[in-house]
């Protein structure tokens, strides 16, 4: 993948490897269940068929998703999470509740038992709830 921005900042390294158009969505439509080629055109309706296998050869050699042969001839591959991707549910759930509440037209919500659900931060030694304003950015 083309890198955008030379930064010592995780946000734009990370959006290096996940900030293109088309990047997230693929990958969350992966998620959802869309793992071969003609699926995932389906489910993203307008994107460009040159684009989309851009990125799919871009995403599998940034580790993002893992791709299997499953038909030989002609030659057709499947697509799937790694690790690394699947990491990535906290970040398309923290879309999804900042779009229901900031989108002129919400078109999904984040629910649990009929309930809508917030991203909350826990401090791991403890189990303590930590309030975002107490959270700070440190230098490694």
């Amino acid at each position: 993948m083309k890198k955008q921005y030379d930064l010592p900042c995780n946000i734009a390294q990370s959006l290096n490897l996940i900030g293109d158009k088309w990047t997230l969505l693929i990958l969350h439509s992966v998620k959802c269940g869309h793992h071969t080629y003609k699926e995932l055109q389906d489910a993203l309706e307008g994107i460009p068929t040159n684009l989309l296998s851009k990125r799919l050869k871009d995403l599998c050699e940034d580790d993002l998703l893992k791709c299997s042969l499953y038909s030989q001839h002609p030659p057709r591959y499947q697509y799937d999470l790694t690790e690394k991707s699947e990491d990535l549910d906290d970040v398309f759930n923290a879309i999804l509740i900042w779009g229901d509440k900031h989108l002129d037209k919400s078109y999904k919500c984040l629910k649990y038992k009929e309930a809508n659900v917030k991203i909350a931060y826990v401090n791991e030694a403890t189990g303590e709830l930590i309030d975002p304003k107490d959270l700070c950015v440190e230098e490694k």
